[in-house]
């Protein structure tokens, strides 16, 4: 393994749709340095295509070939940013950790797919592409995520104390770091892609910007009583999930289960309390996690979009008392970015032949070397 300090990109599009994070990273196996950041949104057409993809319908087949070769373009637009931004040259770069868009998460039945077209990105980018990095691990019987916690150890972690950290994306997870033990981590449930939907549907906006739309809204203590009755909450880690179950069909059962629709709202409130009892919910099934998993930690380190939701931070902070909540920014590297530099790390582990899963987490077994290999030349 070479210690010398060298070139990574990381490459992230989440279960929230919102688009690619990129970051610029040198490191080596003791030291790390986040040389820049880029942040592209999804054009309009893309996001619908993953999304439709998300759940089965027809040509998927063509449908998918083709979002992975625009994902590509995208992917390769974020690299050129940051090198010019950098004034880096392609040579330069190692290699890109991309980690692909998740459309179907289905560990129990032997396979996760995440679209992408490596080889393309190779060809665009000029640089070696490290991708497909959850397949490994699903093969050797693991769920194939959350592949964060070795890196949240590396960056995060503390010898005198617990840290959780929490990623809030479309869906929520978070990895556990006690002092001088591996790593753990499982997915909580929903982070932001319910809440995003229903945003969506009743303002015509992406996202509620800063929480304040379901802010003003009231949470219905029976509704959310009947959410948190998913069996997905109560199995025990390793354990994972996405937009495979919490998705527009869930969210139209529940509110159906409570005798409402998930079409317009003739009641602009009660469309707000139905966002404010998902920013619950979401903040509910986080805090479970922690009390039930790491009732200890003193910290708890916020990254992902959700970071950026006022409300649910303020959610998340009632119901940890006694713990420190904050986002990753406090502790040295920007919410936004760590999932992206995840992906750098995966990278570099890749490169250096380095197990990049935690068996602890994913049920695997053993460690394995994650992704796959696409030179450039």
């Amino acid at each position: 393994m070479s210690n010398a300090p060298a070139l990574f990109i990381g490459l992230m599009s989440g279960t929230s749709l919102d688009g690619v994070d990129g970051v610029l990273v040198r490191m080596s196996a003791d030291t790390w340095e986040t040389l820049g950041h880029a942040h592209t949104p999804f054009p309009a057409t893309l996001r619908e295509a993953l999304l439709n993809l998300n759940t089965p319908g027809g040509n998927e087949l063509h449908e998918a070939a083709l979002a992975s070769q625009a994902l590509a373009v995208v992917y390769a637009q974020i690299v050129q940013q940051l090198c010019e931004e950098q004034d880096v040259l392609a040579t330069e770069v190692q290699a890109i950790g991309a980690h692909g868009q998740t459309v179907r998460h289905r560990p129990e039945l032997g396979y996760t797919l995440q679209l992408n077209q490596p080889a393309l990105l190779a060809e665009l980018t000029g640089i070696d592409v490290v991708a497909d990095f959850r397949s490994r691990d699903v093969a050797a019987g693991g769920q194939g995520a959350p592949l964060v916690p070795a890196f949240h150890q590396s960056v995060f972690g503390q010898s005198d104390r617990t840290v959780v950290v929490v990623n809030i994306g479309g869906m929520s997870n978070i990895s556990i770091l006690r002092p001088n033990r591996p790593p753990l981590g499982f997915d909580c449930g929903p982070g932001n892609a319910l809440l995003d939907a229903w945003c969506e549907l009743h303002t015509g906006q992406a996202f509620d910007a800063n929480g304040e739309w379901g802010a003003g809204g009231e949470v219905h203590e029976d509704w959310l009583h009947d959410a948190l009755q998913e069996p997905f909450f109560a199995l025990p880690p390793p354990k994972s999930t996405g937009r495979d179950l919490f998705n527009r069909r869930w969210l139209t059962q529940w509110l159906a289960s409570h005798g409402q629709t998930d079409g317009p709202q003739a009641d602009p409130q009660l469309a707000r309390d139905v966002q404010a009892t998902l920013c619950e919910l979401s903040a509910r099934a986080i805090s479970l996690a922690i009390a039930t998993h790491a009732a200890e930690a003193q910290d708890v380190i916020v990254c992902g979009g959700g970071a950026l939701n006022a409300d649910l931070m303020r959610r998340l902070s009632e119901q940890l008392p006694g713990m420190r909540v904050a986002p990753s920014d406090a502790w040295g590297m920007a919410a936004t970015q760590v999932e992206a530099a995840a992906f750098a790390w995966l990278a570099w582990a890749h490169v250096n032949r380095q197990p990049g899963n935690v068996p602890e987490v994913t049920g695997a077994r053993g460690p394995r070397v994650l992704g796959a290999l696409y030179p450039a030349r």
